[in-house]
């Protein structure tokens, strides 16, 4: 009977992760075939569709499908508080969709890896919080990892990469802000409570950007639309995922926990490079799978020595 339902459990966390993996590696190609290979090149617009997407779905979930407990805003202190956690999350998606349009997936992903460098900059030039000098330490590969990956990449674009550096610092420096805004815990949202309030905020604050700055993305995606029939199914499919992959986050972190989900973010990008490789044959070199790959080495190394640290 127990060893039954261990099986059952096992099942569907595997399952689950599973369908983790191929939300998040999904919408990045997505991300980069309709960005580069259909001429789609409005990355704002993009996000503005996930995020409505996000702000439609998440209150379908909570409200109706009760996946997690409904949470309520407390005060407009708090509102504020998540309002500049939506603008700050708005410029890290929109930044790391603008680097897809100049950049391959497999440099992107390697320019990603860095989080842990901006997380550990941020958190201590904000809370003053300070790790051991062997996690320090760890950091160092993977940012060398990052200049040697740059200098080996066939397609390095400067524009590209500032964008891709951006998106990077503003994913770190938001999670650092989130720690430090939502801090009290009468305050604190989970994630997905978090992702239904700042959704709506997200697409009040892209449409006006949307509109001005990228105007023309009616006409142009009316006049691509009928050149690629599925273009309109893609954008909704990629929508789609953009949410799921967060609902997902949400489920992998419930069911197993936190480091688990390290791990596999860790195993993800090195997935993703692999995939994208294959799918879009961009050119790699050795120079620049090595770099990437002391990245990678480095962010395990600083994962592992903030555990032991603790």
């Amino acid at each position: 009977m127990l060893s039954g339902q261990l099986e059952k459990k096992g099942f569907f966390i595997a399952t689950l992760i599973t369908f983790w993996y191929s939300s998040n590696i999904g919408v990045l190609l997505l991300n980069k075939l309709l960005l580069s290979n259909y001429g789609f090149r409005f990355p704002i617009f993009l996000t503005m569709c996930h995020m409505t997407a996000c702000a439609v779905l998440s209150y379908v979930s909570i409200v109706f499908l009760k996946i997690a407990p409904f949470q309520r805003i407390k005060s407009r202190s708090q509102f504020l508080r998540i309002s500049t956690l939506s603008v700050v999350f708005c410029g890290s998606v929109v930044g790391g969709n603008i680097s897809l349009r100049y950049l391959p997936v497999s440099f992107n992903q390697a320019v990603g890896a860095t989080t842990p460098f901006f997380t550990a900059l941020f958190a201590y030039l904000m809370t003053r919080k300070q790790e051991a000098w062997a996690t320090y330490g760890c950091l160092v590969p993977v940012v060398t990892g990052v200049v040697i990956a740059s200098g080996g990449e066939p397609s390095f674009h400067l524009y590209g990469f500032i964008m891709c550096i951006g998106a990077t610092a503003a994913r770190a420096f938001k999670s650092v802000l989130q720690g430090v805004l939502l801090s009290s815990e009468g305050e604190k949202l989970n994630s997905m409570n978090l992702l239904l309030y700042m959704s709506p905020i997200a697409v009040a604050v892209l449409l006006p950007a949307a509109l001005i700055m990228e105007p023309n993305v009616i006409d142009v995606t009316a006049t691509l639309a009928t050149e690629h029939r599925y273009l309109g199914l893609l954008i909704v499919v990629n929508s789609a995922m953009a949410y799921g992959a967060n609902l997902l986050n949400f489920l992998v972190t419930k069911h197993t926990s936190a480091l688990t989900l390290q791990v596999l973010g860790n195993a993800k990008g090195a997935v993703a490079v692999v995939i994208s490789i294959l799918i879009f044959q961009n050119p790699v070199t050795f120079i620049g799978i090595a770099g990437y790959t002391m990245t990678v080495m480095g962010v395990v190394a600083y994962g592992e020595s903030k555990r032991r640290h603790k």
